[in-house]
């Protein structure tokens, strides 16, 4: 039988408190009315709730379903989930991973930047809540109830370093949990989103299903970012024939029968040079693989736009 005061942190203040990976293992978790704590929540639930917390530090593995913080101020936190929404809340600052369109409503001075978080037992709840790792819309934020010529929410600085806001914890229960904020190490790619790009060349990567999708998307992202070439953004979505033909255009055929193996992976890439370098480093690294990339710098732009404008009517967003 579950006892909901297992799933509970309510009315602490003063206090570093958590919950081990394994110990909720999907279940719902409520957060209300703490002070001045930090908290911690590694594993996957099902939903969290957030209610009246003041000045608060909050990590938050993967939620299988939405994240709902409502009448809280001061608080910084590490979240991801599937949907993401705030209430009547002042001053939060979130590293976010959401794979829909993050809602704010009469909130003001937020503050969004991207997740970046690594402990060995992460890749597993990703998996067991249902999330993507590459599907992280953390910076397209949808403000439900808009000022005008007022901004309620905004971006984290880029060289904002995770552990300033949400320290690790200081607990001897909680210390046992093997953390690392090294950006590179981060389970979640690290994404520029909306912030302004270092250049207008772009260039489309695309991964088809199979063993080791994740891990060549993963090493196309260290090969690109380590010449110096930004990830603008990633999806992970399932396409069909006629979709592989409005994205893919003239190539389409080729790819059309790896689409049944499951989803695919984009990446976007972005600096001079962008698409060759791209290019070469599939050539070098994954010659036994097949991706689609954008052919020149001219073709990418478009790539871009006809897949992401699909895969968001996929999302729904």
């Amino acid at each position: 039988q579950v006892d909901p005061k297992d799933y509970t942190f309510s009315g602490l203040k003063d206090e570093t408190v958590g919950r081990l990976p394994g110990k909720v293992a999907g279940q719902q978790f409520v957060i209300q009315d703490c002070e001045n704590c930090s908290i911690y929540i590694f594993d996957h639930s099902a939903t969290i709730t957030i209610d009246d917390c003041v000045n608060c530090q909050i990590f938050l593995g993967p939620v299988k379903g939405s994240v709902f913080f409502r009448d809280c101020k001061d608080c910084k936190c590490i979240v991801a989930c599937q949907q993401f929404r705030t209430r009547d809340c002042k001053k939060l600052e979130v590293f976010l991973c959401c794979a829909t369109q993050p809602i704010i409503e009469s909130s003001t001075g937020m503050k969004f930047g991207c997740f970046q978080y690594y402990y060995p037992e992460l890749a597993l709840q990703f998996k067991d809540a249902g999330l993507s790792i590459f599907n992280n819309t953390w910076s397209n934020i949808h403000d439900f109830t808009p000022v005008s010529g007022e901004n309620n929410w905004g971006l984290l600085p880029e060289d904002a370093v995770v552990q300033d806001y949400v320290p690790l914890p200081s607990s001897e229960e909680l210390k046992a949990v093997r953390i690392s904020t090294d950006a590179t190490r981060s389970i979640i790619p690290i994404t520029r989103g909306r912030r302004q790009k270092s250049s207008d060349e772009s260039c489309l990567a695309v991964f088809f299903a199979g063993d080791y999708t994740t891990a060549n998307a993963r090493k196309l992202i260290d090969e690109m970012t380590g010449k110096g070439f930004q990830l603008v953004q990633t999806k992970e979505v399932s396409m069909k024939a006629e979709d592989a033909h409005r994205v893919f255009q003239q190539c389409a055929s080729e790819f059309i029968p790896l689409l049944e193996k499951g989803p695919v992976v984009a990446l976007e890439f972005s600096g001079d040079g962008a698409v060759e370098g791209c290019r070469s480093t599939i050539n070098d690294v994954f010659s036994g693989t097949k991706v689609f990339v954008s052919e020149s710098k001219a073709s990418a732009s478009q790539d871009v736009d006809n897949f992401y404008n699909f895969a968001d009517m996929q999302m729904g967003m």
